[in-house]
């Protein structure tokens, strides 16, 4: 009997260290996750730099604020199909950028336009000029994924692997998001995309959710500590 009631004190307080253990890990996440969108923001908030070498760099890159000079390939041009806007179906144009000198392509998404189907898009209403000079932020292109489909055909999942198949020539493995020239030409230029919402995640949420199972074990841990031991007493 005074096994059964140590047992029923023990086992409420170590899993409520175990709790507590989970909601620190949790805090952790948090501060992990809130220094790293502290500075993927302050990448934003400088001036654009010269895309030049990070458009090689999958791993510092992200959200790096950059301008480049080349000119739009839209006889290369994709469309990333099911890219949906305030409730609006629509796609994605994907452009190829060439520099100077350089045989290895630029992908650029230029924005999001209305399909009503989220597939099929007039490229040609949306054309902008052919040599720009365009400045956006940087993100990775994933290396590979699922087989590109078949020619004509919106692109689904965006990897670098798809892109070279359809269009037959090396692609750096960074993307540029552009946002400039939003304003001018509003009506015949591509949505220009955000930058992504950052938030900490649902790390604090777990973290108090984890404190709430520790306290709700130690109070019943005593609670049932205190019956065991009165009925032992009786």
């Amino acid at each position: 009997m005074r096994l059964r009631t140590a047992l029923s004190l023990a086992i409420p307080l170590a899993s409520a260290a175990l709790f507590v253990r989970l909601g620190l890990w949790q805090v952790d996440r948090h501060r992990e996750r809130s220094a790293l969108n502290a500075g993927l923001e302050a990448r934003l908030a400088v001036a654009p730099v010269p895309l030049g070498a990070r458009a090689s760099d999958t791993t510092n890159a992200r959200w790096t604020s950059v301008t480049v000079r080349g000119r739009f390939r839209y006889d290369l041009e994709q469309v990333q199909g099911s890219r949906a806007n305030k409730g609006s179906p629509g796609v994605h144009l994907l452009t190829p950028l060439e520099r100077a000198d350089n045989d290895t392509l630029v992908l650029v998404t230029r924005g999001w336009v209305y399909s009503a189907n989220a597939a099929d898009v007039d490229l040609a209403r949306w054309r902008e000029a052919d040599s720009v000079t365009l400045s956006g932020y940087l993100l990775p292109l994933a290396p590979d994924g699922p087989p590109a489909p078949a020619a004509g055909a919106p692109i689904r999942a965006l990897h670098r692997a798809a892109i070279e198949a359809r269009l037959g020539r090396p692609v750096a493995p960074v993307q540029i998001v552009m946002t400039s020239d939003s304003l001018a030409r509003a009506d015949s230029v591509p949505r220009r995309l955000p930058p992504p919402t950052l938030d900490a995640g649902p790390h604090r949420s777990y973290a108090l959710q984890w404190f709430s199972f520790a306290i709700v074990a130690v109070v019943g841990g005593i609670a049932l500590f205190r019956r065991s031991l009165a009925a032992e007493r009786a």
